[in-house]
């Protein structure tokens, strides 16, 4: 679900008003993990719940809202950042990660421009 905020792109609203927007500041970039993303099945069809620890796995999110000094990463977009590296944070009952904009390995967008010609 994309967050769509009252008085900016990089707001998203604060917790029990929804009048009461969040800006997300800095160098922060907020996103939210899809449920297909956390499961995954193996080669052979095995069901790998999202729980399940794998070492140096990295993890791709979709972009909700971005502070105002984030230069390549838009709203949107989809981030591949290590779990390990992450904060968690609940607003209105929905689960989202905060991250720097350091943390984050690859950007996958429809304005890619200068990208590897790799698609996602």
């Amino acid at each position: 679900m994309r967050y769509v905020a009252p008085m900016g792109p990089s707001e998203v609203n604060g917790p029990g008003d929804s009048k009461q927007p969040i800006t997300v500041l800095f160098d922060r970039v907020l996103v939210q993990v899809t449920q297909s993303d956390g499961e995954r099945r193996s080669r052979a069809g095995i069901l790998i719940p999202a729980t399940a620890q794998v070492s140096r796995r990295l993890v791709w999110a979709e972009t909700v809202a971005v502070g105002p000094h984030v230069r390549a990463v838009k709203i949107g977009d989809k981030v591949l950042f290590n779990p390990e590296d992450r904060f968690e944070v609940e607003v209105q009952g929905e689960e989202f990660v905060i991250l720097r904009e350091r943390d984050i390995h690859a950007v996958a967008s429809e304005r890619n421009d200068s990208g590897t010609g790799l698609y996602l």
